[in-house]
């Protein structure tokens, strides 16, 4: 008994020892803490001093942040759709054709196929509510879920959808009159640099606010199917952002989040909404008619190179070049002509073509508007009633004069087609199919040198020969080496 009482007494004591040492490696000394500081805690109170005064505009600031998220976010929705696919199938792959009979070649089959955007609620009209997003999140879809950020669901329906600005109208039912609608913007105000926020349903995370700066505005979307221009912003955006609002620090909508540039699919900086302003008038026309009604003037117009607009005399000079004119459109019964160099609509100055072609969409139908415009060095002004842009109108390319783009023969272009210096006159692009060009023998490649056995040698001297001519035209061209005229178009 006494035996065992010593190794009892013995085991506190080490016990006690091995307590003692621990406590004292981790406490030790201010030399230990800094030599061997294998153990680091958080102190309960912050070593950082900052200046009270500089803390209060960052909390100024935060407050604001807080408040714009809070006043817009409940206006942000998520949607949810489901589209059907229908696709070609054969259930008997990779067998001869001739053993089946004509059912079994070819079947199609349907699936359903989900999808997620982002969309924000621009208008109430008594229980219905509009939600702004982009064509491409809504698709073809047979189902829409519209979630709001309380996690209340409604089922959506589409108003109407427009390809070639990427946006769509869909609306939900709800006796709530106290859904916020978002306050729409003026996106001709914002500059770079300018303090905005991306809303939406990133990768599937309702609610999001990010934050950035305005990075360019007027950006062109290279192999975007979008007739807009773009705002570019480093808030971060991702898939899923598409249809969302970008906001600026009035809490107001400047642009709706688009698109993305990015190698990996993911955000780089990189985002591009559509200016508000430039979708205004397309809320009213969904809400009316179901779409978007845009005015047509009937010219084909492009920017050109700085080389082109030297042989044309119009260098230092921005705007719109009509190429080609449709015959009976509302420009050629207006007086454009093939050549003319459109700078102004209205009294507004006309940046570039892709400016142009927005400000002509967005004019009335049966609007009268006024164009300024420079042909053969002269300035002029021409007033034009605008019809509507109809699709089978536009695609109508055996009514689109003269039916070819007309450009300069640069050193280039000798070299290539293997010209000696002495060939004058201007090289044939782009030959558009059962237009008027196409009908009379031209093709890409041919150099034009007369128009109606008038000599031509500059692009200048091309285009005003073409417009003096108003009865019949036939062109002398060069191709492969050979000299031929083309045959006679009768006016």
């Amino acid at each position: 008994m006494k035996q065992k009482s010593k190794n009892f007494l013995f085991f506190i004591i080490a016990v006690v020892f091995a307590i003692t040492s621990f406590s004292i490696s981790c406490t030790g000394t201010n030399s230990d803490k800094q030599t061997n500081a294998h153990t680091a805690f958080a102190e309960t109170k912050s070593n950082v001093k900052i200046p009270t005064d500089a803390l209060s505009v960052v909390e100024s600031l935060q407050t604001v942040f807080r408040s714009i998220s809070k006043g817009v976010l409940p206006s942000v929705v998520e949607l949810d759709v489901v589209e059907k696919k229908t696709v070609q199938s054969n259930p008997m792959q990779g067998f001869p054709f001739f053993f089946f009979n004509e059912d079994e070649k070819s079947q199609e089959r349907e699936y359903t196929q989900q999808g997620l955007g982002s969309g924000v609620i621009v208008r109430r009209s008594g229980k219905t509510l509009y939600v702004l997003t982009n064509n491409h999140v809504v698709g073809s879809a047979s189902e829409i879920s519209v979630k709001l950020n309380d996690e209340r669901t409604f089922t959506g329906k589409l108003v109407g959808k427009d390809e070639r600005k990427d946006i769509a109208l869909v609306s939900f039912e709800s006796d709530d009159m106290n859904i916020p609608v978002a306050i729409l913007g003026d996106s001709d105000k914002v500059e770079r640099g300018d303090i905005c926020f991306a809303m939406g349903t990133p990768l599937g995370y309702g609610s999001s606010v990010t934050q950035g700066i305005i990075s360019a505005t007027g950006r062109s979307g290279s192999g975007v199917n979008n007739i807009s221009d773009f705002i570019q912003t480093d808030a971060a955006i991702n898939q899923g952002n598409s249809g969302g609002p970008l906001i600026n620090i009035y809490g107001e909508i400047i642009g709706i989040n688009t698109w993305i540039a990015s190698q990996s699919g993911g955000s780089q900086g990189l985002g591009f909404a559509i200016p508000i302003n430039n979708v205004k008038k397309a809320i009213d026309d969904f809400i009316t008619g179901g779409k978007v009604t845009y005015g047509w003037l009937g010219v084909s117009i492009g920017t050109i190179e700085e080389e082109y607009k030297k042989e044309m005399g119009l260098s230092g000079k921005d705007g719109g070049f009509a190429f080609q004119v449709f015959l009976g459109s509302p420009a050629a019964k207006g007086g454009i002509q093939p050549g003319d160099f459109i700078t102004a609509l209205n009294g507004k100055p006309t940046k570039d073509a892709n400016q142009l072609t927005r400000e002509i969409g967005d004019l009335g139908v049966g609007e009268t508007a006024t164009f300024s415009i420079i042909r053969g060095g002269k300035q002029m002004e021409v007033r034009i009633k605008i019809e509507e842009r109809l699709d089978t109108t536009v695609a109508d390319s055996s009514k689109l004069w003269p039916g070819f783009i007309a450009t300069p023969l640069t050193e280039s272009a000798r070299q290539q087609l293997k010209l000696d210096a002495k060939t004058d006159g201007i090289l044939v692009a782009n030959v558009e199919a059962k237009s008027p060009a196409s009908v009379i023998s031209l093709q890409p490649g041919d150099i034009i040198t007369a128009v109606c056995d008038k000599e031509v040698k500059t692009i200048q001297d091309f285009y005003k020969a073409l417009s003096s001519n108003q009865k019949e035209i036939w062109f002398d061209v060069i191709r492969s080496g050979h000299k031929i005229s083309t045959m006679r178009y009768k006016m």
